[in-house]
């Protein structure tokens, strides 16, 4: 991780908090509410419930001597995320920069900054973005299916004749660096090498995550290097070939944020949508006649398991008086992080509401104003392709335990069962498992220009039939075609597909 320099932002007043606490004490006896440790993994929504009627904004501790401001309540929400006098650059953090927080402590490897878009303002975060968007406008919706589709037929057909899988660690951890690894050129030794990296970053000892992250970096620093020699129809080479001009270091840390989204709140918000189609009554069995399909859990999930629980650090430019309509709320301080509970927000507000939400996406799963995720369409035809695969593989699946029995991983970040044990009739170890009856025909290698001919911030027009990222090797992601309708037989488990909501 880059390690901070000094930045912007001033210590809070005296009698905060932030001020009085030393950092990475454990036991500070702050007696602030803690968003961390198996209790609150187990019921984080009663922690929400004892803090909402104190206002939309609350002091909590993220690890033990680690305070910050959590916002529970939607419009606060939405505040914090649109408004000009907060920033997202995390060298504004005080406490981090005083040393009143060591570098070591085990939220900063989240929250710390980094030269990408997400710890971006102002033009510099609008120059970061453009990249990332025109980049991914590129990709084939289509072709990304078939790499979701092929990854699951792999992943199912080593644990299918076995009966028996945790759905985490065999399958909703590995499928998104799968995807992602091909999404990004990677060859097969790469793809191996970062999948088993990626592996090692979740849910991993400390140890064992550090190496993980040090082995993706150079992973990463690798494939950087070589589509600068030889690009390719992919994201990587797309982002290095921007006419924006990314460093190498920015490359890597654009590429760092794709994969770091797209892997660990991807695995949760799958894993998440298998348990409730499994031992929700309103999808568990025989859908075919049913109005309930996939995509419903995958935005119930959204709703009321959010992956991403607590994110989206913000810093107060100035002292700003968050407060909802009844005079309650907090003062906040310069220098101290102020986090978006998603959990919160979006679980207070569909209880709040009539009738359900399956129609309705105006969560904030993926955050909001500038820096909404980019991703949002193809995180979706991950999750929905992934579960509807596996269901169709394994339409007889149940879980292996009481859903009561199911353990959610301790942390204030993310929502994510630490295992989903399944059982199902055993496959035949000679049966292939085939993934879709209609796979896409070969990658072309060729890109097409029709589309993305696109402006830089100096008026000149980028054609990738002149720039050095239209000339691949072998193409691995072509851009979307206006006919990728993918066809395919439905069987037990009905779901519209992502891409027809225009990704």
């Amino acid at each position: 991780m880059t390690t901070p320099s000094p930045g912007p932002g001033t210590a809070p007043p005296p009698g905060c908090p932030a001020h009085s606490l030393p950092g990475g004490a454990p036991g500070s006896g702050s007696g602030l509410p803690a968003l961390y440790g198996p209790g609150f993994a187990a019921d984080p929504d009663a922690l929400y419930a004892r803090l909402r009627p104190q206002g939309p904004a609350h002091w909590v501790e993220l690890a033990p001597g680690v305070p910050a401001v959590v916002v529970t309540d939607y419009a606060a929400a939405l505040e914090v995320l649109r408004s000009s006098q907060f920033s997202k650059d995390a060298r504004r953090w005080t406490a981090l920069m005083e040393g009143r927080i060591p570098m070591d402590n085990e939220v900063v490897p989240m929250m710390g900054f980094r030269p990408s878009l997400l710890f971006a303002d102002g033009d510099r975060h609008l120059r970061l973005r453009k990249t990332v968007d025109d980049a991914l406008a590129r990709v084939d919706s289509y072709r990304v299916r078939s790499y979701v589709r092929r990854g699951a037929g792999r992943l199912i057909g080593e644990f299918g004749p076995t009966g028996e899988a945790d759905l985490v660690s065999q399958y909703s951890h590995r499928i998104p660096p799968l995807v992602f690894t091909q999404l990004f050129g990677c060859s097969d030794e790469q793809t191996e090498r970062m999948a088993r990296a990626c592996a090692q970053m979740i849910g991993a000892e400390p140890a064992t995550a550090q190496q993980g992250s040090e082995d993706l970096a150079r992973c990463l620093a690798e494939l950087i290097a070589g589509k600068r020699r030889s690009p390719g129809a992919d994201l990587t080479s797309w982002l290095l070939h921007h006419p924006l001009g990314l460093s190498d270091e920015e490359m890597l840390h654009q590429l760092v944020v794709l994969i770091g989204a797209g892997t660990v709140p991807q695995s949760a918000w799958i894993s998440s949508a298998i348990m409730l189609l499994l031992t929700d009554d309103r999808f568990a069995g025989d859908l075919s006649g049913g109005s309930l399909t996939v995509s419903d859990a995958l935005n119930e999930v959204l709703w009321k398991r959010s992956p991403m629980a607590n994110f989206c650090f913000h810093y107060a430019t100035n002292e700003y008086d968050l407060r909802d309509d009844s005079g309650a709320g907090l003062l906040i301080p310069p220098g101290v992080p102020v986090l978006i509970s998603h959990e919160a927000v979006n679980s207070h507000a569909v209880r709040g509401a009539a009738g359900d939400r399956r129609s309705n996406h105006a969560h904030l799963a993926f955050g909001g104003g500038p820096h909404v995720c980019p991703a949002q369409g193809l995180s979706e035809i991950i999750a929905d392709v992934a579960i509807e695969t596996l269901l169709d593989v394994l339409p007889d699946m149940e879980l292996a335990v009481p859903a009561g029995d199911l353990i959610w991983r301790p942390g204030p970040f993310h929502r994510s069962l630490a295992a989903l044990p399944v059982t199902f009739p055993a496959l035949s170890a000679s049966e292939p498992v085939s993934a879709s009856a209609h796979e896409p025909a070969p990658a072309s290698t060729s890109v097409q220009t029709s589309a993305v001919s696109e402006q830089t911030s100096g008026g000149q027009s980028w054609n990738p039939s002149t720039s050095p990222s239209s000339t691949p090797p072998a193409a691995t992601v072509p851009e979307r075609r206006p006919d990728s309708v993918p066809g395919g037989r439905r069987r037990r488990w009905s779901s519209p597909v992502a891409w027809l909501r225009g990704r």
